[in-house]
């Protein structure tokens, strides 16, 4: 990686340097592509570096699933592949039902992953007791994924990082989008703050910032993001090697004994206002009703920031993300604690367990909670790898093949037409973003 100014021309460009980006990257300079790749802070530095680490086919949303049980093989192999250890663990994910409404969607959610050759399967109270011994919540029952796992997520996107730059790719961290030039409908350029790279075709991977960066081009790209706490508690006995989405709390344990846990459910998620939440808003709102005991709202400090970089004065609108560079979103304590007190409740045997590390990651969103891949077809050379909603970081693999294969081939190997860009002005979006 080098602060240097990035060269005057290349065949793609990339923005935004996590696991998705890195991916892309990494495949595409592997079949001899000149790519490169900007990240306006530090490499790896943002939502790519602070998941939960689980790799599922569990419980996808069927436009993701055949992606994911493709993905999920390349896990298997990621770590002798990129030369590269990811803490890849081949536990299986286990989601645990507290009430009847849950029950029956796992229920559902089982006959549909078994119809595509998932081993997903319904498992009993006393069969989860067996499948974590030590265990003493009170829950319904459960689905349980053998085939799926889970890895540590700096550990994985810092190896695509790796492998990309040792198969070619230039990778510019502290090197920030600032504009794009278009000519006759096709990308032509894209402007940093270090220099104008020429270039036919952009690869948007921003995550929470990719709204904003669609923007500057004319595009239209319904995105919010979300504020998620993740705690890290100090070595534990090994209770499971499970990925485990409970009722109260969700974690999972690494080979150190370390547990990495969150909040399931009410109040899982943490919505900062601004001047930004009121656009696409009849996109959001069903789903924000629909699923409002999950998300609390905040009006503070960042709405009135927000409200100062949108002044006639303001640098920001010269340097539109200059205030987002390597920035450490606020944790939410109280979502620490309760997590800590769910997962003593679910395990009676840890004791007092302590926190050792707290940190927050910014979540981009979707109205219908299902990422946007492929090209925007109102600007040629401007393709979209975003939007994943939380549940991202175990795509990256397949993605970056993807996408790698929609640029060079002029099409993807698996079929993504459900997570079109132009699913948004065709109304076509998935339940939880239908606007009616």
């Amino acid at each position: 990686m080098t602060n240097i100014a990035p060269a005057s021309q290349a065949d793609v460009v990339i923005i935004g340097g996590g696991i998705m980006g890195c991916a892309i990257a990494y495949n595409l300079a592997r079949r001899g592509v000149q790519a490169v790749l900007l990240e306006k802070g530090k490499m790896v530095g943002e939502q790519s570096s602070r998941a939960w680490g689980f790799v599922r086919q569990q419980n996808r949303d069927p436009a993701e699933l055949p992606l994911m049980i493709v993905g999920n093989r390349i896990w298997r192999e990621l770590s002798a592949e990129l030369q590269a250890d990811v803490e890849w663990r081949a536990g299986g994910i286990l989601s645990m039902a507290g009430n009847e409404a849950e029950l029956a969607h796992y229920e559902a959610r089982e006959k549909l992953e078994r119809e595509h050759g998932v081993d997903s399967r319904m498992v009993t109270p006393e069969e989860i007791r067996g499948l974590m011994p030590g265990f003493a919540g009170q829950v319904l029952g459960g689905l349980h994924t053998a085939s799926d796992g889970n890895a540590e997520p700096l550990k994985a996107s810092s190896a695509f990082a790796a492998g990309a730059e040792r198969a070619g790719a230039k990778l510019h961290p502290y090197c920030t989008v600032e504009g794009f030039t278009t000519r006759d409908g096709k990308i032509a350029s894209v402007i940093t703050d270090k220099g104008e790279i020429r270039t036919e075709t952009v690869v948007c991977a921003a995550g929470a910032h990719s709204s904003k960066l669609a923007r500057m081009v004319g595009l239209d790209l319904p995105v919010r993001t979300v504020r998620a706490t993740v705690a890290a508690t100090e070595p534990l006995p090994e209770i499971t090697q499970l990925a485990v989405r409970g009722v109260e709390v969700s974690f999972r344990q690494r080979a150190s004994g370390s547990v990495y846990m969150a909040q399931s459910v009410d109040n899982s998620a943490d919505y900062d206002l601004t001047l930004e939440s009121f656009h696409h808003l009849r996109w959001f709102l069903p789903n924000y009703l629909e699923n409002r005991r999950m998300v609390r709202l905040h009006i503070g400090k960042p709405f009135w920031d927000d409200l100062m970089r949108a002044m006639p004065w303001s640098k920001a609108r010269r340097h539109p993300f200059a205030h987002a560079v390597d920035l450490e979103p606020k944790p939410n304590q109280k979502q620490v604690q309760r997590s800590r007190e769910a997962l003593m409740g679910y395990f009676p045997h840890l004791k007092d367990v302590r926190i050792e590390r707290t940190w927050a990651g910014m979540i981009d969103t979707m109205p219908d909670m299902i990422p946007v891949l492929g090209p925007a077809p109102e600007l040629e050379g401007f393709i979209f790898a975003t939007g994943f909603s939380g549940h991202g970081f175990a795509m990256g693999p397949i993605v970056g093949r993807l996408i790698s294969e929609l640029i060079l081939n002029g099409g993807a190997s698996l079929d993504i037409h459900g997570l079109r860009f132009s699913r948004f002005a065709e109304g076509k979006l998935g339940a939880a973003g239908k606007v009616r």
